[in-house]
């Protein structure tokens, strides 16, 4: 599998581009369960209570976790796993890299469109 690596800068260029209205509604896709989750699921799911508290989660652990949720099936059906990049299989598609060469593991962003379904949807509107 190949790991698709980018600079912090490309990495808030793609977060940007989402066109969230605030940092809690940036969107993450699981690459275990397709599930496409922002820090507002993680808190509601119960992983903290603002976005500071939840932030070392976002693109790196399913909001599954929290939900009591099963480990990942056999094949991608966007309901929440368990699923984080912190064990001992590494199945991420995506590093960030930082300007000391550090690489950090984390959930593919998700596009413009994934972002503003989960709004849309958390938000009660229909998805267009």
């Amino acid at each position: 599998m190949d790991v698709r690596k980018i600079t912090v800068e490309e990495f808030h260029a793609e977060l940007q581009a989402q066109g969230m209205p605030c940092r809690e509604h940036l969107a993450f896709v699981c690459p275990m369960c397709g599930t496409v989750q922002a820090a507002h699921d993680l808190i509601n799911a119960g992983a903290g209570g603002s976005f500071e508290e939840v932030e070392r989660f976002l693109g790196f652990s399913c909001v599954g976790r929290w939900t009591n949720a099963p480990a990942p099936r056999g094949k991608a059906d966007g309901k929440p796993c368990n699923w984080t990049l912190g064990g001992l299989f590494q199945v991420h598609q995506l590093e960030v890299i930082t300007p000391d060469g550090e690489r950090h593991r984390r959930f593919e962003t998700a596009s413009a469109q994934q972002a503003q379904a989960l709004l849309n949807a958390r938000a009660g509107k229909a998805v267009q």
